[in-house]
């Protein structure tokens, strides 16, 4: 769902679940000036907690972020680019009626330089 937002929002797929080390970036993406490290947090809720569930966001904590910087740092000085970077976050939100559904997009959420 992610990438696909990307695609239809200008953005070239690079890679995907791009590992370094222990760190893994989700997605990297490039559009005409950035060069971004996106981490995608899915949350899947029901119609009730909707309304009142923290964005899946918050889940991207410190050290994440840190692994995230570290292994966007090794891909830069593997893949040099004049590209701007950018760390950003996807929050996706998934609602089903119950448990026996299945889950639609909500919401997609992009964040851009979240950190």
């Amino acid at each position: 769902m992610a990438v696909r937002y990307l695609r239809l929002h200008g953005y070239t797929v690079k890679e995907r679940n791009w590992r370094s080390g222990h760190a893994e970036i989700d997605i990297i993406a490039t559009n005409l000036s950035n060069i971004a490290f996106v981490e995608v947090k899915t949350r899947t809720y029901t119609k009730e907690t909707l309304l009142n569930a923290p964005p899946p966001g918050n889940a991207v904590k410190s050290e994440k972020q840190r692994l995230t910087r570290r292994a966007a740092k090794d891909y830069l000085w593997q893949h040099p680019t004049k590209k701007q970077p950018r760390m950003d976050v996807i929050e996706v939100w998934l609602v089903r009626d119950d448990v026996t559904d299945k889950a639609k997009v909500a919401k997609i959420n992009h964040i851009k330089a979240a950190y």
